[in-house]
């Protein structure tokens, strides 16, 4: 087969062969003939590259600002702190709003290629990061794309990075449950005949706007056969800088990620606060391993039951 056009409807789709970017496209007729279906070969590509990553787990959230990227950050820094031994490696799938670089404390970095594909960027001896903030030329730039370029993007962070042997790999996701996420799904989702090692964690604030998204997550996760290695309660307090007195900024009416995940039967992991500290060494890049206070013990029980949750 020859290259797919940019607006590509992706081989294999209802729409293959018949939506107005395939007009002239010499593949046409191979994807518009239901008895000549094939496998989008970028799956394949994916295969091969991921085998060395031994577990994937995705971060999600159907609402925006939950704080799914300070989580990943979060996880992906005391995991690799926890166990110097192992290699982790974080991919930034939210392709219009990259904030990994900054949070890492890699922004400005350049992406290296070699003849083993585009190599991530080293943030620890033992973590590596990917995202397209590393490919724009100021990071004021806006991703004004369609989705099957988004998708095009996220298969090549999938098939074209080097991404080496990891013990996991953490996709840090944009709201909602449409084309990023569909598209990882669609390319790590293993067969019956392979162990399954993709996993969502699923990141909420207490008040019900945010748990309404939530519970569509859930579900998202489940008709997609994705095992949920449970739910983490972001931002359930907040500690002063000043008193170290707590407060519910976010004040929970219905009991919560708690109740909502007895409801739904899924796991809960626990509740991090929102700690002002935290947030600043965020916001500058720094380890927030070297901390010690309320969040960051919080974190090491949510990170102990999500090792035990991935079985390593």
């Amino acid at each position: 087969m020859q290259a797919e056009p940019e607006n590509c409807p992706g081989v294999g789709t209802d729409n293959a062969g018949k939506a107005s970017a395939c007009a002239g496209c010499p593949n046409q007729r191979l994807c518009s003939d239901p008895n000549m279906k094939m496998e989008d070969p970028g799956k394949a590509l994916v295969v091969q590259s991921m085998l060395g990553v031994k577990q994937k787990l995705l971060v999600l959230s159907g609402k925006g600002g939950v704080g799914k990227s300070t989580v990943t950050t979060l996880l992906s820094r005391y995991l690799a702190r926890l166990y110097p031994d192992r290699n982790f490696g974080v991919l930034d799938v939210d392709i219009c709003g990259p904030s990994q670089p900054r949070l890492l404390g890699v922004e400005g970095e350049n992406v290296h290629q070699s003849g083993s594909g585009w190599s991530p960027v080293g943030v620890d001896d033992n973590l590596c990061l990917m995202s397209i903030g590393f490919l724009l030329g100021s990071p004021d730039d806006a991703i004004i794309w369609r989705g099957p370029k988004k998708n095009g993007m996220i298969r090549q962070f999938l098939s074209e990075v080097d991404w080496g042997q990891l013990d996991l790999l953490l996709l840090d996701t944009p709201p909602g449950t449409s084309d990023e996420h569909l598209s990882v799904v669609s390319y790590l989702r293993s067969d019956d005949s392979v162990p399954n090692t993709l996993s969502a964690l699923i990141i909420t604030t207490p008040q019900e706007v945010s748990l309404l998204d939530v519970r569509k997550e859930i579900n998202f996760c489940k008709k997609q056969n994705i095992r949920i290695l449970g739910v983490v309660e972001n931002m359930s307090a907040f500690r002063c800088g000043h008193c170290g007195e707590t407060s519910e900024i976010f004040p929970a009416k219905t009991g919560g990620a708690a109740a909502m995940c007895a409801e739904m039967e899924v796991p809960y992991l626990g509740a991090l606060p929102l700690d002002p500290d935290v947030t600043k060494a965020c916001d500058s890049g720094e380890d927030i391993t070297n901390m010690k206070n309320s969040t960051t013990d919080a974190l090491a029980g949510i990170c102990q039951k999500i090792v035990a949750g991935l079985g390593a």
